[in-house]
């Protein structure tokens, strides 16, 4: 892969990702030369930051974080049934014909996260999933399809998370309850935390008695965003307590094997990742 073969990730802000440094890791592993770059595009200069950046002929694809995944679904052309449930993309790849392809990885690499890193079967559990925005869409599927056995999801908003259930179409599995229910709505084995709020720096103000008593509890932010969550977990008595650091380096080996057609390896990565104190 040529050095001029140029990548991106587009976020605001951005300063703080991982995303270049993970790249260049996977890069490495195979003897790349890379050039990948953060881009700070505010919302409504999004659409233009990404078309200047695809315009130039060396540019082959890009992730996209918060708050842009919406947009980056909406400006694509071309969309993979991920991201079409999901309604967002973290993934844009340009096509040979210009036009540019819409990808959605973070179902599986959460997926991924759990089973094989985290050494979880995920077939049977009853599952609690907190949110029913875009992450919570591409993670809902992901759940629903490696075998969870219920999915309850619940969301302030409780429209979103009706229509989520509706989207899944499997009343006998996935259903909803309204946030200021928790208290009752008994324990669950796996608790996924997919709403914003740590990264607004809010509190959810969960009960402990979601928690059964050999839960797994899974934020899929990382670092400061994902600390309130991760210590309610472990005060309500959590077996296992988890970011989303391992989902972050499965979602972009997906975008490199995409762009590259080569599967990075991603333990050491995680591995050195998580003792820098990511």
């Amino acid at each position: 892969m040529s050095q001029s073969l140029h990548f991106a990730v587009f976020g605001h802000p951005i300063a703080h990702s991982l995303s270049p440094q993970i790249h260049q890791a996977f890069a490495r592993q195979f003897g790349i030369a890379l050039d990948y770059r953060a881009i700070d595009a505010a919302p409504d200069d999004f659409a233009d930051a990404v078309k200047g950046f695809f315009s130039d002929g060396d540019s082959c694809g890009a992730n996209v974080t918060l708050p842009h995944k919406s947009a980056a679904f909406a400006l694509a052309d071309e969309h993979t049934q991920a991201a079409t449930r999901a309604g967002t993309a973290n993934v844009l790849t340009r096509l040979a014909n210009g036009r540019l392809s819409a990808h959605n990885t973070d179902g599986g690499a959460l997926v991924r996260d759990l089973t094989y890193r985290h050494d979880l079967d995920l077939r049977g559990h009853d599952t609690l999933l907190l949110g029913a925005g875009g992450a919570a869409r591409a993670v809902a599927w992901a759940l629903f399809e490696a075998g969870v056995q219920t999915l309850t999801i619940v969301n302030r908003s409780p429209e979103a998370a009706d229509a989520l259930a509706d989207m899944i179409g499997e009343p006998a599995r996935v259903h909803t309850r309204y946030w200021e229910d928790l208290a009752g709505i008994g324990s669950f084995d796996l608790i996924v935390n997919a709403t914003s709020a740590g990264t607004l720096g809010q509190s959810l103000s969960l009960p402990f008695s979601l928690v059964g008593s050999r839960a797994t509890c899974y934020d899929l932010g990382y670092g400061k965003s994902a600390f309130g969550f991760l210590a309610w977990a472990r005060a309500a008595g959590a077996r296992y307590a988890y970011d989303g650091l391992g989902m972050l380096v499965e979602q972009a080996a997906d975008a490199f094997e995409l762009w590259h057609g080569k599967r990075p390896d991603t333990e050491p990565v995680y591995q050195a990742l998580r003792t820098q104190g990511s």
